[in-house]
């Protein structure tokens, strides 16, 4: 008794450290220069959290065994994946791993409710309505997570599903859910009864899992993907009310409220609503024509390397927008070497960065940070807008539907209403592109055709090399030109 009284003391202070830890991560992530301190932060309360299950009461000596090789198993799966992952596919990677965590609540739930014969009275009801919620969320995550990463990896189209009635048949679905909740509560025989009703259930959730995330289209997917981190983090913590772990309860409280806080910032800078993403679609409908605005405007004006060299050379402030193709090219290190030939001669040089650039919240962040890019001239959308009509050259690698003037300028256009980059406002713009094709929300873009705008074509990593060596040895501080 002693013995476990003193084992029950060890892994509640530990817990209470890793909460503590956890804590401390979110705040350090919550900025790149602290990230890197977050992530040990992150690493320590994970270590200590994993160290204290070993003192948990109901661990048998078998169990340890059992333990110890899922441990070693799960780490060597966690080491091979992120040795060999590459940036671009870190989206990918997150949606699949909230996908687990999805998976783990359905499948905890459904065996602690096999096993609750013995309750009775309000501990009964407690109990299952934890199964009941825990299931529904972590089944939701785990076919949306699936979906996200269908969507992501391109293994399924980024057109949103828009069939006819869709909120209906959402709202069928919803109903039908609590219909088999109304057959699952309080029943006498659990797995005459009860067992197939939260098995309907299940079944339901992830069709609706599928079907909410194959509704969003793919210029809310960096949305979709922080709320599948919320949803997570909701399904742990219900899976930690299930196995009485205080940890586990601390920790998918503080993923599912950071994730919804960041979902709600992007809706807002993005101009959109929650609601309208969890339950709408993006884009025009199946089957439409495209709308007014969304079609060429005009001939675009191609640039050669030197051309673009030469705007470089003569001039006194840039601003680089990175997108998504600069992850693609994994150019980041030839843009950041740019930079640094242009700030050696005296040039100003920024990097804007849009809260929804790339697949995943912080996209840009990460892979300039990468490159070690100075987090002194890295500024987002808000602080760097009011500058592009002083910009000389705005040099766009791999960004599309963040720069497109549509959002501001075409009621019609789909996109209209969301903040953007407006590097159009500078006295020279330059897009790199590989070619003419839309971005991810599939919308023309008449940045393009702008007649301040110069396109360079080609794979951005080759287009910055080649620009990188018509700089080198001809670049002269701007106060001796």
């Amino acid at each position: 008794m002693e013995q476990a009284m003193e084992q029950n003391g060890i892994l509640a202070a530990a817990y209470l450290a890793a909460g503590v830890l956890f804590i401390l991560s979110l705040g350090g992530l919550s900025s790149p220069e602290s990230s890197r301190r977050g992530n040990w932060f992150g690493i320590a309360g994970m270590a200590i959290a994993i160290t204290a299950t070993f003192f948990h009461s109901g661990v048998s000596a078998c169990g340890y065994w059992t333990l110890t090789a899922m441990i070693v198993i799960g780490g060597a799966i966690g080491a091979f994946v992120a040795a060999r992952i590459a940036m671009t596919a870190m989206p990918q990677l997150v949606a699949g791993f909230h996908s687990f965590v999805g998976l783990a609540a359905v499948l905890v739930g459904i065996n602690s409710y096999m096993e609750s014969a013995g309750l009775s009275g309000a501990a009964r009801a407690v109990h299952e309505t934890e199964v009941f919620l825990g299931v529904f969320i972590g089944a939701v995550t785990f076919t949306g997570s699936v979906t996200a990463f269908g969507k992501l990896q391109a293994l399924i189209r980024s057109k949103p599903l828009l069939l006819p009635g869709r909120h209906l048949i959402n709202a069928a679905m919803a109903l039908a859910a609590i219909y088999c909740g109304y057959r699952f509560f309080g029943v006498e025989n659990i797995m005459a009864q009860g067992l197939p009703a939260l098995l309907l259930m299940t079944a339901l959730a992830f069709a609706l899992g599928v079907h909410l995330v194959m509704s969003i289209g793919g210029a809310d997917m960096p949305v979709v993907v922080s709320m599948l981190n919320s949803y997570s983090g909701w399904a742990a913590a219900a899976t930690g009310f299930l196995l009485s772990n205080d940890l586990l309860i601390i920790t998918g409280a503080l993923v599912g409220s950071s994730g919804a806080i960041l979902s709600y910032i992007m809706c807002k800078a993005m101009n959109r609503s929650l609601v309208n993403v969890i339950f709408g679609g993006f884009g025009a409908e199946e089957g439409k024509l495209s709308v007014p605005g969304a079609e060429p405007a005009g001939a675009t004006t191609a640039a050669g390397v030197e051309e673009v060299a030469g705007m470089l050379k003569e001039a006194r402030n840039v601003i680089v927008i990175p997108g998504y193709g600069l992850a693609v090219a994994r150019a980041q290190h030839a843009v950041k070497e740019i930079s640094d030939k242009l700030r050696a001669g005296g040039v100003n040089v920024r990097f804007a960065i849009h809260p929804v650039a790339g697949r995943l919240p912080g996209h840009m962040n990460v892979l300039l940070a990468e490159a070690d890019v100075p987090y002194d001239i890295v500024f987002e959308m808000d602080e760097i807008n009011k500058d592009f009509p002083e910009t000389d050259v705005a040099l766009v690698i791999g960004a599309n539907d963040i720069v497109n003037p549509g959002a501001l300028e075409d009621p019609a256009s789909p996109i209209y209403g969301m903040p953007v980059l407006e590097a159009w406002k500078a006295k020279t713009t330059v897009v790199l592109k590989r070619s003419m094709a839309s971005g991810y929300a599939g919308v023309e873009n008449p940045l393009f055709y702008k007649s301040n705008t110069r396109m360079l074509f080609g794979d951005a990593k080759k287009s910055v090399e080649a620009i990188l060596e018509q700089l080198d040895g001809t670049l002269l501080p701007n106060f001796l030109n």
